[in-house]
């Protein structure tokens, strides 16, 4: 099935590095690209489709839902592509369409960017049986940029997509829209269902993914070698936080292994890990304390990420991703409190 020329069209910022000339490195240089709405796997580019050592390629990836989980509705995946915008519609495509994306979804000759992709690989995981990895989390590398320059994050390192856009090293806008589709969600949670795409839905699904390969190459440059490890190591980790399965994560690829060229650095350097808490109903309360003052003090006495399942999935289950040394802190506290 051929693309037929697409009516819908945003614009991508260009890395320093494709776009021509010697410019100031706040200024962007915007290519327009078309936005494909996708209804049948002929439509995505090939070396997508059938990935490959020869033709490594990096996409920006975000998904759209019905309360994004497990036990929730996926709708959309975005692509996004240097020469072109994918939204590749779950509604009208169905399984066999989104299945036909899980090679790219697991190959490690695709490098997807997204931002936070704990939820995204969840609903990925539940609904379709994809176990997304080789990603690169523009929420961790945040966090690992800052932590190179010695300035303290947000708890877990925590920084939302509109808050990241609207930092000048990395595009320096203001991304007012997602408040009007946020809105709207709040008002109509099926908004992501309804067919056909509107205009809003469709510039709104493009927003979310066609400033991630730009972000990805401002990161790139700033990341030291041993945070290029940790990002990886991270990204493996959040993407099968929430997939729980019985064989603990035995059918995941492994998680990278402290590569060679650190040796010099691997007396500092630690394995990370994920660990899953089991808490017995009705202590939950315990865990996190009044107006949450248990879980935050956890948190600042380790150097570890602690995420509760919460109302999306697993209530009775808490994540702690990080060095062993410090998940295993991060585990003895919260066992005194629920015991």
């Amino acid at each position: 099935m051929a693309l037929a020329a697409s009516p819908h069209q945003t614009y991508i910022p260009l890395p320093s590095s494709n776009s021509g000339g010697r410019r100031a490195d706040h200024d962007v240089v915007l290519k327009p690209v078309p936005i494909y709405i996708v209804s049948h796997e002929s439509q995505l580019p090939a070396t997508f489709l059938y990935p490959s050592p020869k033709n490594e390629l990096v996409v920006g990836l975000d998904c759209e839902g019905v309360d994004l989980c497990r036990y929730g509705t996926l709708c959309i995946v975005q692509l996004a592509f240097p020469d072109a915008i994918y939204l590749v519609d779950a509604i009208r495509g169905g399984k066999k369409l989104i299945n036909a994306c899980k090679p790219a979804l697991e190959s490690i000759y695709v490098t997807k960017i997204i931002h936070d992709c704990k939820r995204d690989s969840e609903a990925l995981y539940y609904q379709f049986h994809i176990k997304l990895q080789n990603v690169m989390d523009t929420q961790i590398a945040h966090y690992l940029i800052e932590e190179q320059l010695g300035k303290k994050s947000a708890l877990d390192g925590h920084i939302s997509f509109v808050r990241l856009l609207a930092d000048p090293r990395y595009c320096g806008i203001s991304y007012v829209e997602k408040k009007e589709v946020r809105s709207l969600l709040r008002e109509d949670p099926q908004f992501w269902t309804y067919r056909p795409l509107s205009e809003l839905m469709i510039r709104a699904a493009a927003d979310d993914v066609r400033f991630l390969p730009y972000i990805f190459h401002k990161m790139m440059e700033k990341l030291s070698e041993q945070s290029l490890w940790r990002l990886a190591v991270r990204g493996s980790l959040c993407c099968r936080c929430f997939c729980i399965s019985d064989n603990e994560y035995a059918d995941w690829p492994a998680i990278p292994s402290i590569p060679g060229f650190l040796n010099v650095e691997r007396d500092t350097l630690e394995e990370e890990i994920l660990s899953v808490l089991d808490v017995p109903p009705g202590k939950m309360g315990c865990v996190i304390g009044r107006r949450g003052s248990s879980i935050l003090s956890i948190k600042e006495s380790c150097k570890a990420e602690i995420i509760i399942g919460g109302s999306k999935g697993a209530p009775n289950k808490v994540f702690i991703i990080g060095p062993v040394n410090q998940v295993r802190k991060a585990e003895a506290m919260l066992r005194g409190r629920i015991s």
